[in-house]
């Protein structure tokens, strides 16, 4: 929950729910117990109805807005950076922290993630730093798409002759990058769902 609520909102378990304190407006919001196990383990209508409530209420920001050009460009290059520094084993497992589950009840539609594959390929296609690499633009994708509340799968897959790893990020029936590119098969070997795991 604490992933979702605005920089000067905390949350704090109390016996019978949460207790969040909104100290911008000097606020307090209950939460029964019932509304955390929803939230933590509701479905996402359910988890969707208590992120809007917050929203209403002032402690979360709509996640609905969509990425800026430049800021995708800005993430892309950022991932690839970080996956050329530490490793792409370590990216994927620093994603639940970058990534959150997504909130929302509707699902992703074509359009978006359309807008956010032209992106992300143009951009990587113009960066000389990023040029084209698969994992930079797979990470960057399911990111954006997870900090936006949309739900997304991130794979990682193998074929065997000639041998070579490719990773794709899958949503709305629409992979970034593709998940057979030059009509090379590839088999998923790691799969990553909601928040990170």
């Amino acid at each position: 929950m604490a992933r979702i609520l605005s920089p000067h909102c905390r949350v704090t378990r109390m016996s019978d729910g949460a207790l969040i304190a909104d100290w911008k407006r000097t606020r307090f919001h209950g939460m029964t117990t019932t509304d955390v196990q929803k939230f933590a383990d509701g479905s996402p209508e359910e988890r969707a109805d208590l992120v809007t409530g917050l929203i209403r209420a002032g402690c979360a920001t709509d996640r609905r807005k969509e990425h800026s050009d430049v800021g995708i460009g800005l993430w892309l290059r950022g991932v690839h950076l970080l996956i050329r520094t530490v490793g792409f084993g370590r990216v994927v497992r620093l994603l639940s922290l970058a990534a959150p589950g997504y909130a929302r009840a509707d699902r992703p539609s074509a359009e978006e993630v359309g807008r956010l594959k032209r992106a992300v390929q143009s951009h990587s296609r113009r960066s000389w730093l990023v040029n084209g690499d698969c994992k930079s633009e797979a990470v960057t994708a399911f990111v954006l798409l997870r900090r936006c509340g949309l739900k997304a799968v991130l794979h990682v897959g193998a074929r065997e002759h000639p041998f070579a790893l490719h990773a794709w990020t899958a949503s709305a029936g629409l992979c970034i990058p593709d998940a057979d590119p030059r009509g090379h098969a590839f088999t998923p070997v790691l799969s990553i769902g909601c928040g990170g795991q």
